[in-house]
């Protein structure tokens, strides 16, 4: 049951990890896949730490999906499926971060009470 509080955090990680990698940018892409570990520390650092990570995570969806649908239009391709997807991605991983605010046992576990 511990690992579905954590589930999505998991998860936005190694998707940003693989985002990062498709660009070619390694350095990025090796501490964002390897960014949850962080959870293993129950400090309420970690948690806000994880829960700045989530939101620039969120942010970097955002603007990819703006840079990519730029492109597109500019371009004259479809872009709108595109635009979706990569904003339900950025919600997700944003979202990702709320199990720290409205999880009470995860709040307990991390010190944040």
């Amino acid at each position: 049951m511990k690992f579905l509080r954590i589930f999505s955090i998991v998860l936005s990680a190694l998707l940003l990890g693989a985002h990062f990698r498709w660009h070619g940018l390694d350095v990025l892409s090796i501490p964002a896949a390897l960014f949850p570990l962080l959870l293993f520390i129950k400090k309420p650092w970690t948690a806000r730490a994880v829960q700045v990570f989530l939101f620039l995570g969120g942010i970097e969806w955002a603007r990819t999906a703006f840079v990519i649908a730029s492109r597109r239009i500019d371009a004259g391709e479809p872009w709108v499926r595109m635009a979706i997807i990569l904003g339900a991605v950025a919600v997700f991983t944003a979202v990702s971060a709320l199990p720290f605010s409205r999880n009470k046992p995860l709040r307990e576990q991390y010190g944040l009470e």
